[in-house]
């Protein structure tokens, strides 16, 4: 497997070894391997969030970059408890009746970035459909406390869809995050068994609002593979974050936290992870596309808001 994979927007694209039928299950392939977390940064970061009594999606989603993320010394903080309202088939973190809204959480998250001397954070949340606007205020609030901690970070908000809520999503968007971050996780065909409670038009109309309400604010999206998808479909997606002013795209591999969750399908090889970046940045034109088999929605989120500043795109 060489650099020679097509990356025109074929439909029926050629069936390379990554396509045999052993690697559709069983045990991990070797490119899916971790270190275990530790060292000196790690532990510093995990009493942090301890002592501030707060909740990462790095722990609560189960993510496999968990060591090399807090080793750097970066985190995604999850916002509004760590319980959500909406039932996803892929998601590890636990469903519920939420606790009631934390007020002083914005003061414990900024104030921890603080401590971490941040350059990029990135905040997200979990669904609070119970909430009339979905927690937007929430996001809000944090991100007027980074400023006033730590002047000069950049924010990255991964957000929920806020069930459409155009009120909502201007709450965040009128604070100006640097990246306004809202995945589509999927392929539309696969919606009702992977996110019955979302709708893919829905989300791509959240990205397209997004960017009208601030040209200048980088939107970003991201989805996952190895759920039954088809190269096409996944390419279809790529297109349709696209047409809606996208900036940013994340892609990778869907990995089973448990056998309550939806079974994997399929693993991608490396190749077309590959393939898929430079289709992306090179016939598509996105600014960015973050592909890999370990590729989560905040993996390398410093490095991108690094770069993008540097290109004088924010």
């Amino acid at each position: 497997m060489t650099d020679s994979l097509p990356i025109e927007l074929d439909p029926n694209p050629p069936k390379h070894d990554w396509h045999r039928p052993q690697l559709t299950r069983g045990r991990r392939p070797d490119w899916l391997r971790v270190s275990a977390p530790s060292g000196q940064t790690f532990v510093r970061v995990n009493h942090l969030i301890r002592d501030e009594h707060l909740h990462t999606v790095c722990e609560e989603a189960g993510c496999p970059n968990l060591g090399e993320c807090w080793g750097r010394g970066t985190a995604t903080f999850l916002l509004l408890g760590d319980t959500c309202t909406r039932s996803c088939g892929f998601c590890k973190i636990k469903v519920g009746r939420p606790e009631k809204v934390d007020i002083l959480e914005p003061i414990r998250v900024a104030r921890t970035i603080q401590h971490m001397n941040l350059r990029h954070a990135v905040l997200t949340s979990v669904n609070r459909d119970d909430l009339p606007d979905g927690g937007a205020f929430i996001f809000a609030a944090t991100i007027r406390k980074i400023r006033e901690f730590q002047p000069g970070c950049t924010v990255e908000v991964l957000i929920p869809d806020f069930q459409g809520d155009p009120d909502a999503l201007w709450t965040v968007m009128r604070e100006k995050p640097e990246i306004l971050n809202h995945n589509v996780e999927t392929v539309p065909r696969l919606y009702r068994r992977v996110r019955p409670q979302a709708k893919y038009p829905r989300s791509l109309e959240v990205l397209r609002r997004a960017k009208e309400m601030d040209p200048q604010t980088l939107t970003k999206s991201g989805l996952m593979v190895g759920l039954g998808e088809r190269w096409e479909e996944v390419v279809q997606v790529m297109k349709d974050l696209r047409e809606v002013g996208v900036d940013i795209v994340t892609i990778g591999q869907y990995l089973q936290p448990s056998r309550f969750h939806l079974p994997i399908e399929r693993y991608w090889h490396p190749e077309e992870f590959k393939a898929l970046r430079r289709l992306g940045e090179e016939e598509l034109g996105f600014r960015w596309v973050e592909s890999g088999p370990l590729v989560r929605s905040s993996y390398h989120a410093d490095g991108q808001a690094r770069l993008i500043a540097r290109t004088d795109l924010l």
